[in-house]
């Protein structure tokens, strides 16, 4: 679309439709050919995600203009379904960050502007109430302003259909194809915000729609008369990390009858420059200290933090040593699978061929809990909106009934009302799960640890390898094609047994060459399976600039497990290092 960037860059430079402010940002880089390459070499690419960048005008980046482009290509899509489509319409919902609400009235004003009717919340809410909005009052489709966890220079935009899951593929392609054929200034059709909101074409939802949600999540609730027992001594710190989670999640504890909830004063304060925290990321640690001196302070036994959108929930744990450590997204996967396994068995509320569903590059400890308890377990590709396809698939056979789904990234699922990752559920049950074994007398530090007595010692570690620009997407190519011509056969020592690429579905037997095919086929990701049971896996991102190295093993103790991963990490990334 924009092979000549200095073309490009001009037509904005020369455009009347940009602010002075924008306008002033342009003619501050006319000396920089480099940063107009970057900002201006291409669009940003719309996927099944949608579109997230850095904000800054231009092409590449998140900015209004891109915003109200991508949204009349979604528009042509929706349009083009007939005019029921129409009516039914968009809900749209926003984070924390900075624009979000601007961005989100942008992308109302265009649908309007499209005879398409809208919903929009009052102000920010979780990702995890978009999907229910779009579900609960049937809507053609949805769109989330939100870069999830991302620093504070970042914003996205995520698509949504009428399942409430992100967009099929199929129609995220219809958006690109559409996108190639709209000029991002002059094929665009709007109306006023007030002006739909006078007319009735944009609906404001606020309270009633929180109401509905919440409902359906206390409805996840196994065990609340145990939690009622629990609840004079049980203590937990919370923290939003300045989003979305600062409403609800407290307000689904309370209704589970927590009494003691200390949520962390500072990141209770909506802000999307996020000042107490460089990354906004309940999978980095160091966020959570402000919640870590508020929990020694009052003598918590558990921290829970959910990211800016709401969508991924973390947690940090009273040790048996009282310090508070991190569990990763595999670990609070494991104890959840298996807590919800035995809470349903208790409550006799287990339905008919129960399921558990992960991605490929989570910990197969899930998958040891969920068969050794008569549960099955499915994999997916990386995304909720796959595991969402595959749920859709249960549905029309008939056949299974999904009870948890979950991703390493601190991703979670549960029950029929979302069909993305959930934070506000996932913490209620988190906080359920702690008081049941404090009802037995164990930490949730107590309870991982028999889990591996039982069912085996599990340990994984993600490495990420950021590669920024233009130079770093060519990098990544350049790796995962040397990769598939050239397979590892031996990794720290140890044979390598099968090959799997997950592009075309292939698989190789390396001791053999036999070759066969798998189910799973149309992403772009390597899967290396080692004699000793080891898994390692390269993903590129695809929301972020960074490829993923995930290794996964099995030992005889967590010492032996531990020690297995690190070789196998420092193995392969000096193997990966000398192909860079």
């Amino acid at each position: 679309m924009a092979s000549n960037y200095m073309a490009e860059y001009e037509k904005w430079l020369n455009s009347d439709v940009l602010t002075a402010e924008e306008h002033a940002e342009l003619l501050a880089i006319q000396d920089d050919p480099k940063e107009i390459e970057s900002r201006f070499y291409g669009p940003l690419e719309f996927g099944t995600a949608g579109l997230r960048g850095t904000m800054k005008v231009g092409l590449h980046h998140m900015n209004t203009y891109v915003v109200r482009h991508a949204t009349q290509g979604f528009a042509n899509v929706i349009a083009a379904e007939g005019e029921e489509a129409k009516e039914r319409g968009v809900a749209i919902c926003m984070d924390c960050r900075i624009h979000s609400m601007d961005f989100a009235r942008t992308a109302a004003e265009v649908m309007v502007g499209n005879g398409i009717r809208v919903r929009i919340f009052d102000a920010l809410r979780p990702t995890p109430e978009l999907s229910f909005a779009v579900r609960e009052y049937h809507c053609q489709a949805g769109i989330n302003i939100t870069a999830s966890h991302n620093p504070k220079e970042y914003n996205g935009y995520k698509v949504y259909w009428e399942d409430g899951a992100q967009l099929p593929p199929q129609h995220a392609d219809a958006i690109a194809e559409q996108l190639t054929k709209i000029d991002i200034f002059k094929d665009i059709r709007s109306v006023p915000y007030d002006e739909a909101v006078v007319s009735g074409m944009i609906t404001v939802m606020g309270d009633e729609c929180d109401e509905r949600f919440m409902r359906n999540v206390m409805a996840m609730a196994n065990d609340p008369a145990m939690v009622s027992k629990m609840a004079n001594d049980f203590k937990i710190v919370f923290t939003p990390f300045h989003g979305c989670g600062h409403k609800l999640v407290p307000l689904a504890l309370r209704r589970l009858g927590l009494k003691h909830i200390l949520c962390e004063e500072q990141q209770m304060v909506i802000d999307g420059n996020f000042p107490t925290v460089k990354r906004p990321n309940p999978e980095n640690p160091e966020g959570f200290y402000l919640a870590v001196e508020l929990a020694k302070q009052n003598g918590a036994t558990l921290i829970v933090g959910t990211d800016p959108d709401a969508d991924r929930v973390g947690i940090m744990v009273r040790s048996d040593t009282g310090d508070y450590v991190p569990f990763t997204g595999n670990q609070t996967g494991a104890l959840l699978c298996d807590y919800l396994i035995g809470a349903k068995q208790r409550a006799g509320t287990m339905p008919e061929c129960p399921a558990v569903l992960k991605s490929i590059v989570s910990s197969e400890m899930v998958r040891a809990i969920a068969e050794k308890n008569g549960v099955s377990c499915f994999d997916t590709f990386t995304g909720f909106k796959f595991m969402a396809e595959k749920i859709a698939q249960f549905e029309q056979a008939h056949s299974y009934h999904a009870i948890f789904s979950f991703e390493e990234s601190y991703g979670y699922m549960i029950g029929n009302y979302v069909r993305d990752k959930d934070a506000v559920t996932a913490s209620m049950l988190i906080v359920e799960m702690a008081c049941w074994y404090a009802s037995q007398n164990m930490t949730l530090f107590d309870a991982l640890g028999a889990l591996y007595e039982k069912y085996g010692y599990f340990a994984e570690k993600t490495h990420n390898l950021v590669m920024p620009g233009l130079d770093g997407l060519a990098k990544m190519a350049d790796l995962m094609a040397s990769l598939r011509a050239n397979p590892y056969t031996e990794i720290a020592g140890t044979a390598v047994t099968q090959f799997k690429d997950y592009r075309d579905g292939s698989v190789i037997d390396l001791s053999t060459g036999e070759r066969s095919t798998m189910e799973l086929s149309g992403s772009n990701v390597l899967r290396f399976e080692l004699s000793d049971g080891t898994s390692f896996i390269v993903r590129p991102s695809g929301t972020e600039p960074k490829i993923k190295f995930y290794y996964g093993v099995k030992g005889t103790s967590m010492d032996d497990a531990e020690a297995k991963s690190k070789a196998v990490g420092d193995e392969l990334m000096g193997m990966v290092d000398k192909m860079m």
